[in-house]
């Protein structure tokens, strides 16, 4: 089977990821491995900071305390990662998965996704360092983005049953990956199928759409096709909002003006008042 990888902090994401979690391995028949990460900075002490112009008697008792104090923390840090590790798996089999992994990662989180053998990735909106007050999203998000060769999936802050998903297309490489897998993948069987095109309903456009089309009829989808002319945030969160959209699927690079969506600040804008979950594609 192959792998879905979660990962795990200690934010009101965290249920959510969770249940995500059981939704997807359920329908595209997974493992779940939960991972949670601890930095470098959680991990290490401030003693060289704060030794200062102190005499060197003083100097080396305080060194002595500072340095048990760094290793009760990075203790406590660890005990508190494997309670996070330990709810998120207790949630997980209770949403009916049998066995999820779980793992303690001492490093940076971008070191995890680039060693995961994982069919996709899954990442909380927002982490525990963001700042709710601004809405801001969290800071591994952009970065996962962009070292992850699979699919990333991008909770929301509650799960709801998804019943409905639109596929943003733009008719470049990464869109068309995004249609392919949403094609062939177990995780959107059933599921209603909206592909918006964001711009101007131009020929071209039109049969990039046919193919798009054709791809997923073949896979036994009745896909509902349209291209609505504006900016492509505007469009495509008001399409969410009017088609009862449950869950929007992009493409992570792209050609036209839907590109500047997912890498670039734009991209943090849809993502951020977006209140679905968020399916990346490279």
């Amino acid at each position: 089977m192959g792998k879905l990888l979660a990962f795990v902090d200690g934010s009101v994401y965290a249920d959510s990821v969770a249940d995500h979690a059981v939704w997807i391995a359920g329908r595209a028949g997974l493992d779940v491995d939960l991972v949670h990460v601890l930095g470098r900075r959680e991990m290490s002490g401030t003693t060289n900071n704060l030794s200062g112009n102190i005499t060197l008697g003083a100097r080396s008792a305080l060194l002595a305390e500072l340095s048990e104090l760094d290793e009760q923390r990075a203790k406590l840090a660890q005990a508190r990662g494997r309670l996070l590790l330990d709810g998120a798996a207790a949630r997980v089999r209770e949403g009916g998965v049998a066995e999820p992994g779980t793992r303690l990662r001492i490093g940076e989180l971008l070191d995890s996704v680039g060693e995961a053998d994982a069919e996709m990735i899954l990442i909380g909106k927002r982490g525990e360092g963001a700042d709710f007050a601004k809405l801001h999203l969290g800071s591994n998000l952009e970065r996962v983005v962009r070292a992850s060769p699979k699919p990333v999936f991008v909770a929301a802050r509650e799960f709801r049953d998804i019943k409905r998903v639109l596929i943003a297309f733009d008719g470049g490489t990464s869109s068309l990956k995004a249609v392919d897998h949403a094609s062939r993948s177990t995780l959107y069987a059933g599921l209603e199928i909206h592909v918006l095109s964001a711009g101007p309903d131009t020929s071209a456009m039109q049969q990039k759409l046919d193919t798009a089309r054709g791809m997923l009829a073949a896979a036994g989808f009745e896909p509902k096709l349209s291209v609505r002319d504006g900016q492509p945030d505007h469009v495509i969160a008001r399409a969410v909002e009017e088609d009862g959209i449950d869950l929007l699927v992009m493409g992570a690079y792209g050609h036209s003006r839907i590109r500047t969506l997912i890498i670039g600040s734009t991209t943090t804008e849809m993502i951020r008042s977006c209140k679905i979950p968020v399916v990346l594609y490279r």
